[in-house]
């Protein structure tokens, strides 16, 4: 399967039942739902799924059901923490169906200053199961690292990495690393795909240098943003800043303070629109109070995805 990485790749939400259960039905619904609105691949087991509060064998099974309800490449979040480990999950994943990796940051990126070598080993040995590889630059609010300049070259040109998704909320940080990116002779001869993962400002992104968006918030508004990424790819300015204006709005609802609760607002986004029967989300995450819900039903409202329901 060809990876194309330049247009929308949602990080898909999982549905589940009360108490946090995997609703298998409902992830194939979904799955289905979203593979028929544009995207050019799914993020699969990332933070926007869950991922971190799943099972290896949850994971597994995850892709498994993707992989029968879509013929769009999978994108597989991986995590480590260590790359004897990452490396299982690597080969794993790809026997159950995955056609790429979003590595994530582990733990031992907490140092400053950080070694180089620490995450450059680490990508390598993942690398060697074989999938091609997505870096990963995330803000440290979410539980990320950015990296130096050097590290992220050095990451760059590692043999199986194909991508990175910047993730820092930063536009300065972005466009210097877009700069450096385009730099590179990996980027120069076409081999590398510059994403973002920049939810606060989507299609400024794509102003700024990205080809592609690995986001959240592709989970919802999808056929809007596949519309406003061929609009700009066209020169259809204006209407792709009409369309951007938008989906800024209802992705700066659904990503407000506490970040944290991002989950269970495209959760309940995607129930209130009759995507999902059920909004609920797996302990410790919380579900939302109903002031956060009114807030978010008067957004899609505001946005045109929903009507008003008058008394």
């Amino acid at each position: 399967m060809s990876l194309n990485l330049d247009g929308l790749i949602p990080a898909t939400v999982l549905p589940m039942t009360e108490g946090g259960v995997i609703d298998e039905p409902a992830l194939r619904r979904y799955i289905s739902w979203i593979s028929a609105l544009g995207p050019v691949a799914l993020a699969i087991n990332v933070d926007t799924g869950e991922g971190p509060h799943l099972t290896h064998d949850e994971k597994l099974r995850v892709i498994e059901i993707v992989g029968e309800e879509s013929d769009l490449p999978i994108i597989a979040g991986l995590a480590g923490p260590f790359p004897e480990q990452a490396i299982k999950q690597a080969r794993d994943y790809r026997a159950a169906g995955a056609s790429a990796l979003l590595v994530f940051p582990i733990p031992a990126y907490l140092s400053t200053p950080l070694d180089p070598d620490i995450p450059v080993e680490y990508h390598r040995a993942v690398a060697s199961a074989g999938l091609p590889l997505i870096a990963f630059q995330l803000q440290p609010m979410l539980g990320g690292v950015n990296f130096e300049t050097e590290t992220l070259r050095r990451l760059i040109e590692l043999d199986g990495v194909v991508g990175m998704k910047e993730a820092s909320f930063d536009a300065r940080r972005y466009l210097d690393t877009f700069r450096m990116v385009e730099q590179t002779p990996k980027y120069q001869r076409g081999g590398f795909t510059y994403l973002t993962g920049n939810d606060n400002f989507i299609l400024e992104s794509f102003m700024l240098g990205c080809t592609g968006a690995l986001i959240g918030f592709g989970a919802i508004m999808v056929s809007e943003q596949v519309a406003m990424i061929e609009a700009w790819r066209a020169g259809r300015i204006e209407a792709a800043r009409e369309i951007g204006k938008r989906v800024q709005r209802l992705a700066d609802v659904v990503f407000d303070a506490p970040v944290a609760n991002y989950r269970a607002r495209l959760k309940e986004a995607l129930r209130m629109l009759g995507v999902l029967e059920d909004a609920s989300v797996r302990p410790p995450l919380r579900p939302l109070d109903d002031a956060e819900r009114r807030r978010l039903e008067d957004t899609l409202v505001e946005v045109g995805l929903l009507e008003q329901v008058t008394a």
